[in-house]
């Protein structure tokens, strides 16, 4: 017999198990095979078994008993069936039942799981759902996951969805219900669904200081954004093509007063630019700029540098139809060449340019006017402000945005993902560029994407604010702080300078 391994620590078990085919796979009868497909994977047995295929076809029609499936096997095709379904295991649901009325069932989501923070205790006086879980709705069932957890719940029934709310707040056990909702809150705890506690103690959640430093929403990315851990499909599967038209891979730039940029010449920039080596030691944080401001030039060269569109691909079999998968190329490494960041420029002060908030258009190099009036110019870097705990405007705030469905409609679960990969990346170009002109920059740690949407006039889920970049022009102390802190220890590195800035040309 094989069942997923769910044990129960009740000394009486009162709910029957029972395997069924989980509600996302399906079975397909062929010629001379069987083929069982489902989201977390699909196998195909050839010229199965008469008894083999009739157990399989049971599965797909509805829960079976686990003992009765060997029913009209053959004792040499047995060994077969038991290892049909254990290789089947992750596309198959175990179900608890009571009386033959179906209370909820147990999938699995990935091969082991991350497993919950120790054994249950002994003694279980208190229980809850874990500060992990995650309720929702999975095609048209309620379940319960949780990334600590290597299983769902799928919640088939109203008693275990009033069980599962009632769990939102600690419960003593003895207010659980009777001995039916005990069994299935051991189930649960088993799974790691729900949080046991003994008398006097805390909650693994509470108690375990590595649980204690994850907040929910970071585990839950960490385990969704991987495979291995869920069994959702990941990746570049195109979910939309055919059905939704791509969005293109060059923003249309928004109507407004126009600013020509700077266009620096090559061979100039590979004369005075430093190695390579020197950037990365030089690279430091400045949150305060020099007595002169950036210049409108320097600010050209930077965008010129960072972001502007140096290719435009466009498949030839279909230009700009609904299945045409557009990219272009920019300085920085994107993912499958989908550059989905724009940028928007708050400035404060810039030699050549009247304050305001601007587009940077990277095809045609120049900025647009989006923004004139200095109400929500001052709001946008106040935040920055804020980010940095200082009261120094930058000269220009650089808010990086995406595009968000540039990357959803070929990526699944990963999207979201990608776009703070490749804001990183592009932090990384910002810092590195301005470190070779000389320039102040400083990365953000945060800022308000619903402020900045209101602002740039966007639709906060079409596209909004993934990160924040603060340049201008350097200090006369060069942004260096007096020196290493005394409680900094040098490592291996320590005989390459610390004040690496110093000796850029």
């Amino acid at each position: 017999m094989t069942t997923l391994p769910l044990p129960s620590r009740a000394p009486a078990p009162l709910l029957a198990r029972a395997l069924v085919l989980r509600d996302d796979a399906s079975l397909a009868l062929e010629a001379d095979a069987v083929v069982v497909r489902g989201p977390a994977g699909s196998f195909r047995l050839r010229r199965p078994a008469p008894g083999v295929r009739d157990a399989l076809l049971r599965l797909a029609r509805g829960p079976s008993d686990p003992a009765r499936l060997v029913d009209g096997v053959d004792e040499s095709a047995r060994g077969v069936l038991r290892a049909v379904l254990d290789r089947a295991r992750p596309l198959l649901a175990e179900v608890l039942l009571d009386g033959g009325t179906e209370l909820l069932r147990m999938e699995r989501t990935s091969p082991g799981g991350t497993a919950p923070a120790g054994p249950p205790p002994v003694q279980v006086a208190c229980v809850r759902l874990s500060r992990f879980a995650l309720l929702r709705t999975r095609g048209d069932r309620l379940v319960l996951e949780s990334p600590l957890s290597g299983v769902r719940a799928v919640l088939t029934s109203a008693r275990a969805r009033a069980l599962v709310a009632g769990l939102g707040a600690p419960q003593e056990t003895s207010g659980v219900g009777g001995p039916v909702e005990r069994q299935l809150v051991d189930t649960l705890v088993d799974a790691g669904l729900v949080e046991a506690a003994g008398p006097g103690e805390r909650f693994p959640s509470e108690a375990d200081p590595v649980l204690r430093q994850w907040d929910y929403h970071d585990l839950l990315a960490h385990g969704r954004v991987r495979s291995g851990s869920f069994d959702e499909p990941l990746g570049a599967l195109y979910p939309y093509r055919g059905s939704i038209a791509p969005r293109p891979a060059v923003r249309k730039p928004p109507a407004g007063p126009v600013v020509p940029l700077h266009r620096p010449a090559w061979d100039e920039v590979a004369v005075r630019d430093p190695s390579l080596t020197a950037a990365l030691e030089g690279r430091r944080s400045v949150r305060h700029h020099g007595r002169e401001p950036l210049t409108l030039e320097q600010l050209g060269e930077f965008l010129w540098r960072v972001h502007r569109v140096r290719a435009h691909y466009v498949p030839d079999d279909d230009p700009g139809g609904a299945d045409a998968d557009e990219a272009v190329s920019r300085p920085y490494p994107s993912g499958g060449r989908a550059y989905e960041l724009e940028l928007y420029l708050t400035v404060s002060r810039c030699r050549g340019l009247d304050p305001g908030v601007y587009y940077h258009d990277p095809v045609a190099h120049r900025l647009v006017l989006v923004e004139g009036d200095p109400g929500p110019r001052e709001a946008v870097l106040a935040v920055a402000r804020r980010a940095v705990g200082s009261d120094v405007t930058p000269d220009v705030l650089v808010t990086v945005t995406s595009r968000f469905q540039r990357l959803s409609w070929k990526y699944r679960a990963i999207a979201y993902a990608t776009t703070l990969r490749h804001t990183g990346v592009l932090y990384q170009t910002m810092y590195l560029v301005g470190t070779a002109m000389g320039l102040a920059g400083c990365a953000l740690g945060n800022g308000d994407a619903a402020l900045s949407a209101r602002v740039l006039g966007l639709d906060y889920l079409e596209e909004s604010s993934v990160g924040d970049f603060m340049l201008g022009s350097m200090p006369e102390d060069g942004g260096l702080d007096p020196g290493p802190h005394p409680g900094w220890h040098l490592g291996n590195g320590s005989d390459w300078p610390v004040r690496a800035q110093e000796q850029l040309p």
